[in-house]
């Protein structure tokens, strides 16, 4: 299979169960290319979760979270798509909940916005965050145009996973030691 068809080179692509070609610029492809985004940059921060292979939440390496949110967002792509069977199921959404409020109860209270950074771990899942928030903007856009139609489901855990991340950026510098450091506003 070659790794291009050249049928997109007048601006326009094809997805699941869609007969017609849409253009590369719909909200539908813009969604896609986001997530996508996403998903490419949390195999960066795999690798980065590698190096701290004893930082488990319920069990789970980081590394292992992460692996399953990356599989999760090819469902969320496939659905985004057109596929009408592969959908977010709600048992993964309480998935990223639990994981999140097992975080929450280690650390200490949230008080302040605090400024990225501390260890390398903590920025990488920061900026994870930053393109999850930016995907879940563009899902939505995408569902709103009503093509496709996106399960409750893929949309409360679209919008639980950037919590996730910001969990996991914090207990990253929480366990390294690391205070956070709120803005100043000066």
């Amino acid at each position: 299979m070659a790794l291009f068809t050249g049928k997109g080179d007048d601006g326009t692509t094809k997805t699941f169960a869609c007969d017609q070609r849409r253009s590369k610029n719909s909200a539908v492809s813009e969604a896609l290319g986001t997530v996508d985004e996403l998903n490419a940059f949390l195999g960066l921060v795999k690798l980065r979760a590698e190096t701290f292979p004893e930082n488990k939440i319920l069990e789970k390496s980081f590394v292992q979270i992460v692996d399953e949110v990356q599989q999760n967002l090819f469902i969320v792509q496939a659905e985004l798509a057109g596929s009408p069977s592969l959908k977010i199921v709600e048992e993964k959404v309480h998935e990223v909940e639990n994981f999140i409020n097992t975080a929450e109860k280690e650390m200490p209270p949230i008080k302040n916005f605090f400024v990225s950074g501390g260890t390398e771990m903590a920025a990488t899942f920061d900026f994870a965050r930053t393109i999850s928030r930016r995907a879940e903007r563009r899902v939505i856009a995408a569902h709103e145009t009503g093509d496709p139609k996106m399960s409750q489901f893929s949309l409360a855990y679209l919008n639980r996973l950037s919590s996730l991340l910001y969990a996991l950026a914090r207990l990253s510098n929480f366990r390294a030691g690391i205070s956070e450091d709120k803005p100043r506003y000066e």
